[in-house]
């Protein structure tokens, strides 16, 4: 059953004040997250680690209601710990299917850069069809799968860069940074009195959504307007990214459907039946920054891929 636009903003802000009881500062982080579950994308979260990006899938997951399920991804992980897989049954002489920790609403991937490409390739079909195919026969995930995959920084030792078909998956890559003085201040007096594990209720965070909240906020999304003048306007951005000469490898047109589908799912959290421009622009950097390879020349240089899609918005005209 579909919600109102101002159901699904209310929806939204009541999510937002729950994970703000345990989590300090991102707030924009927390609106990507929002965004991404009713547009039915996924999300890489990358920072150093100790910076709260799993306490915060958690803390989403417990807030929103949706079946919560954790991989830590390590070397020698196999694609079949991540599915599943048939075992005999000696006792009815059938194979039967043990579940992987994939058949969850709401699936963290922590360090997924930790564990070889094979693995890795393991949420390819989950992540773009939301179903998973083992020994020929296909099993559903449900229309509210949602991956927040963590990462660390390329830079950190032992880790293998995520493939292009696994990037071009994740609607956002957020940047998760070290706190301010102030919100690190923060942290410790909310945490340091604390010993041990902490979970989400430890907090006071409670569930004030369920799995058909989250289906009505995604049916909601469907009621917003998108003119032509934006689709062309997300369009001419993506289509900036191949003409780019310091770019090597621009954004597919995969890139600019998420693009556009966030944008709904942005207005619709905003209580808006319409998108603007601004919602286009709010999003551009989550949505490409993953997706664009630098030229090699662009690298000596020293570009940021947040830089030449800044330029991109400013060069590219939006629609009054």
């Amino acid at each position: 059953m579909s919600m109102t636009l101002e159901q699904t903003a209310e929806l939204a802000n009541t999510i937002r004040a729950e994970v703000a009881k345990a989590i300090v500062g991102m707030d924009d982080t927390v609106d990507h997250l929002l965004i991404a579950l009713v547009a039915q994308g996924h999300v890489l979260l990358e920072g150093p680690p100790g910076t709260a990006k799993t306490f915060l899938a958690n803390c989403f997951a417990h807030a929103t209601g949706l079946e919560f399920g954790r991989i830590q991804f390590t070397p020698d992980l196999l694609p079949g710990d991540i599915l599943g897989s048939n075992l005999f049954n000696f006792q009815t002489s059938q194979f039967t299917l043990t579940r992987g920790p994939i058949f969850r609403e709401l699936l963290l991937a922590d360090e997924i850069n930790r564990t070889p490409p094979k693995t890795q390739a393991a949420l390819l079909e989950a992540m773009q069809e939301r179903r998973v195919t083992l020994d020929g026969e296909t099993h559903s995930l449900g229309d509210s799968f949602m991956v927040v995959a963590t990462q660390n920084p390329i830079e950190n030792q032992g880790v293998y860069p995520l493939p292009e078909a696994q990037l071009d998956r994740f609607a956002f890559k957020l940047l998760v940074p070290y706190p301010s003085q102030e919100e690190e201040a923060k942290i410790v007096a909310r945490f340091g009195e604390r010993s041990g594990p902490q979970s989400p209720a430890d907090f006071g965070i409670t569930q004030v959504a369920d799995a058909a909240a989250v289906a009505g906020a995604q049916a909601a999304v469907k009621h917003v307007t998108l003119s032509n003048d934006v689709i062309n306007y997300a369009v001419s951005l993506v289509r900036a990214t191949r003409e780019n000469p310091d770019i090597a490898s621009g954004a597919s047109p995969r890139a600019a459907v998420l693009l556009a589908n966030a944008a709904r799912a942005r207005a619709a959290l905003e209580g808006r039946a319409y998108v603007i421009p601004d919602d286009v622009k709010a999003l551009a950097t989550a949505c490409l920054r993953h997706r664009l390879l630098l030229s090699p020349a662009a690298e000596i240089e020293g570009k940021q891929v947040e830089e030449l899609v800044a330029g991109m918005i400013d060069n590219t005209e939006a629609p009054r």
